[in-house]
């Protein structure tokens, strides 16, 4: 009952995803079946010995650090929200380190490869390729996530102020500057979508060959297609395009405090995993020139 007031919880109050909420229920229908296996308990008995032999299983089955670390933080939400409601006297959770997550550098395309890819021309009159190279110019020049550019109406665009309308996680919108170049492609892909789809105009901005909203899957096909031209390496996504914007800007000398803010993140602690990826740039910088290197 509780775990199912909790999942309520997320989702009307806290408003979170479908999606998200689904994971949630997930990680706490595998804690409560542990729970119940080994120690014959319910979940809202859990002591914090009890949660680290369930973090101890999981890491004992080959799970990542990342993902045991995720469960953790399902569960810390879980019994904050029963301290709250008054039904335990401390979180359990408190008292456990999740494990070590090895850092990971972002993966990114290099500047002069995304410019060789998006300098090249397409026919004006084809709708698809249009839409392809927009997806591609939207994703590098804003860095929106795959479902913000899916969420993405022709309303949010602002024309006049050159800004795109952005609504991320949990629905929080923010305002992205959007490059002259792109606003011109964004105004001309618009026009061109609007005469190809004169009788069935959908008002999400992105959208299939036959004019319906897009998809995940088809963004994935159509980046990695594109990507694929001027890049081999293995990890080729629209979150690889995400990641080259942010490091593009920090490349350029913009602070970790603005680019938190375009990319819509809840702590600069996110942010600044790119610090890496400009530390590394350098470091091969100075290899090449420095006569002592």
């Amino acid at each position: 009952m509780a775990v199912e007031q909790f999942l309520t919880y997320l989702q009307h109050e806290k408003r979170y995803s479908l999606h998200t909420v689904e994971s949630y229920r997930n990680d706490l229908d595998q804690f409560s079946g542990f729970m119940t296996d080994v120690f014959d308990l319910e979940v809202s008995k859990a002591g914090h010995l009890h949660i680290r032999e369930f973090v101890v299983m999981l890491m004992e089955k080959g799970m990542q650090e990342s993902s045991v670390g995720r469960k953790l933080s399902t569960l810390r939400s879980f019994f904050k929200y029963m301290l709250r409601l008054g039904c335990i006297a401390s979180n359990p959770v408190a008292l456990v380190k999740p494990p070590k997550v090895p850092k990971r550098i972002p993966v990114f395309v290099d500047e002069h490869k995304l410019d060789e890819l998006l300098d090249a021309q397409c026919p004006d009159d084809n709708f698809p390729e249009v839409r392809n190279k927009v997806i591609i110019e939207l994703l590098y020049g804003t860095g929106i996530r795959l479902a913000e550019l899916l969420a993405l109406q022709e309303s949010d665009i602002d024309f006049y102020y050159g800004s795109l309308k952005v609504t991320g996680k949990r629905s929080k919108q923010r305002v992205v500057p959007v490059s002259k170049q792109l606003l011109d492609q964004l105004k001309f892909y618009v026009e061109l979508k609007s005469r190809h789809f004169s009788a069935n105009k959908n008002a999400h901005l992105i959208v299939t060959d036959k004019g319906i909203r897009a998809y995940p899957l088809m963004v994935y096909k159509i980046v990695k297609h594109h990507l694929s031209r001027v890049s081999t390496q293995e990890k080729l996504s629209p979150h690889v395009l995400r990641h080259s914007y942010a490091t593009a800007l920090l490349n350029r000398g913009a602070d970790l405090n603005s680019i938190k803010e375009l990319l819509g993140h809840a702590s600069l602690a996110a942010t600044q995993v790119y610090t890496h990826n400009s530390v590394e740039r350098l470091k091969s910088i100075y290899k090449q020139a420095h006569p002592k290197a």
